[in-house]
């Protein structure tokens, strides 16, 4: 998965915005949905690499299966991996960027989870 790749799957996902809102790191870009963070990256880095939000346990799981999923780097540990993204199948990519939305979502206040349709 390309970087362009990855930036077009995580802005194809209801009420998903696109920031840089460290100053002192321009190149980390972040997802948001309704304000919360989803995703982070940095698309210039080699090999691309993402932050996903992810359920304590799930998480644990992921990174004693996946070499490239690990505790994520400058993140809260128990809730977030940084996926190596070269190092997995990209349909893989798509469902852990996927889960990571889905958990964000379901941790907003019921009237916005009806409005993007995930209740």
């Amino acid at each position: 998965m390309t970087p362009a790749a990855l930036r077009a799957f995580c802005l194809s996902f209801a009420a998903v915005a696109e920031e840089t809102p460290f100053p002192r790191n321009p190149e980390l870009t972040v997802f948001k949905v309704e304000g919360k963070i989803f995703a982070l990256c940095a698309p210039g880095e080699e090999p691309l690499k993402v932050s996903l939000k992810c359920d304590p346990e799930e998480a644990v799981r992921q990174r004693a299966a996946h070499p490239a999923i690990v505790p994520g780097w400058h993140l809260n540990k128990r809730h977030w991996n940084t996926v190596t993204v070269p190092g997995l199948p990209p349909r893989m990519v798509r469902e852990l960027i996927e889960d990571s939305y889905d958990l964000v979502v379901a941790g907003l206040p019921r009237a916005l989870r009806l409005r993007l349709d995930r209740a």
